[in-house]
């Protein structure tokens, strides 16, 4: 991973150095009992851990590094609504009872998010507004489809816009249309999930820092030991996600890491609002796609890129910087403040996947690119099965789930071969 700070504990990035907090939580130390024990402190394990708190559980969360030091602390910091696959397209291949259940599901992240930060006064730079971009024909079509498919599960206020529409949000000429979502927007991650890691504190909940899980006993009773500790709990929540490794075999052969980079430029002034003046965020359409957005302090955080199996690229910036000059050219020539990369949880399906591995165990993870506002609702719905009421996860975990073919041998090269499709007809813009 990108090199780490040295007292933060983070990975160097625009998030890390711009964080509200710095110090670190204590390790676990001794044998701890609680009702609930979660294991990971990003988005899915804090906002399940604020969920349970709020309704009067004892939670204790083990991180094995800082809260947010995953995907959660270094991604985009885009509020996109929905999953990683289209409705419609969870519909064709899950049923349309499913679909309709899943559907009614897909605004209730972003509506987590502005509650909380209202709720508990959480200051990331929350910024209302999001916008999908198209780079040909075909995909201003698909944004068309999309426009129907948001209407038909009750979200109408989705705009479509031409070219010339998409002149007071993004100055560049590579984009044919675009569909601005007014319930989308954007924030700072980092300072988003430790301020919703202290609302779990003021909670009663109990949050421990560089305690990374050795071992998970479920039965017959649940304990989870580190190197120094152990919890004893009624119920465990995985929610490691990229970042779980060989924790949980039965897991990992389910998700694959994937790795995303990020650049943020120097501080620009009035240039940044010429580029993006109405201040939303944005992402494109491709397979492999582009999102970038502003800082509150003035720069462009332009990211894009993967690299299958979770490795960094040999170089970030000599990946990234070629697309943001493309779609900004007038940032040729100014400093990268900052580069970094992190890694999000693929799935086979590119859906999410939650559920239980025993009475007392349950997860989530893989999330697939989409995990800003996914995280938080199932976060959520892992409180509320923990608390007696699981028929909504249940419409997750009934879905099939799949390993990669070729095991963890095979899956990146298997995965990479598919890719090259699906890159080609973005290229060709079909």
């Amino acid at each position: 991973m990108t090199e780490s700070g040295p007292t933060s504990g983070h990975v160097a990035s625009y998030y890390a150095a711009t964080a509200h907090r710095r110090d670190a939580r204590p390790a676990l130390r001794g044998a701890e009992q609680a009702d609930v024990c979660i294991i990971g402190a990003g988005f899915t394990g804090i906002s399940a851990a604020l969920e349970l708190a709020e309704r009067g559980f004892s939670v204790i969360v083990l991180e094995a590094v800082r809260v947010g030091f995953g995907a959660s602390g270094r991604n985009g910091g885009q509020i996109i609504n929905g999953y990683s696959r289209p409705l419609d397209v969870i519909a064709a291949r899950y049923g349309e009872q499913a679909g309709r259940a899943i559907g009614a599901m897909a605004l209730e992240g972003a509506n987590i998010i502005r509650e909380r930060v209202e709720k508990y006064a959480i200051a990331c730079d929350l910024i209302p507004g999001g916008l999908l971009v198209a780079l040909s024909p075909r995909q201003m079509q698909w944004l068309e489809r999309e426009q129907r498919v948001w209407a038909a599960h009750g979200h109408s206020g989705l705009v479509l816009l031409d070219r010339s529409g998409l002149a007071p949000h993004v100055a560049s000429a590579r984009y044919v249309g675009g569909l601005l979502d007014p319930l989308g927007g954007h924030l700072h991650p980092l300072n988003l999930v430790q301020g919703e890691a202290a609302a779990v504190e003021s909670q009663g909940g109990r949050i421990f820092e560089n305690s990374r899980v050795i071992e998970v006993e479920a039965e017959p009773a649940p304990v989870v030991r580190t190197t120094q500790g152990e919890v004893r709990s009624k119920y465990v929540l995985v929610c490691g996600n990229a970042y779980i490794g060989d924790l949980l075999p039965e897991l990992g052969g389910k998700i694959m890491p994937v790795s995303t980079q990020v650049l943020a430029t120097e501080p620009l002034g009035q240039l940044a609002e010429t580029l993006l003046p109405s201040n939303v965020c944005v992402e494109d359409c491709n397979y492999v796609l582009d999102y970038f957005r502003r800082s509150a302090d003035g720069r462009i955080l332009y990211g894009g890129g993967i690299v299958y199996g979770g490795q960094d690229p040999a170089s970030i910036r000599k990946k990234i910087l070629p697309l943001m000059r493309k779609t900004f050219p007038a940032l040729e020539g100014l400093k990268i403040d900052y580069a970094w990369s992190g890694n999000f949880a693929l799935t086979l399906t590119r859906f999410p996947q939650i559920g239980r591995l025993s009475p007392s165990v349950y997860f989530s993870h893989g999330d697939s690119g989409h995990g800003v506002t996914t995280t938080h609702l199932l976060g959520k719905l892992l409180g509320e099965a923990v608390a007696g009421t699981a028929s909504r996860l249940d419409v997750f975990a009934d879905l099939p789930y799949y390993p990669f073919p070729g095991g963890k041998a095979l899956r990146v090269p298997l995965t990479v071969l598919g890719s090259w499709y699906y890159r080609f007809r973005d290229r060709m813009g079909i």
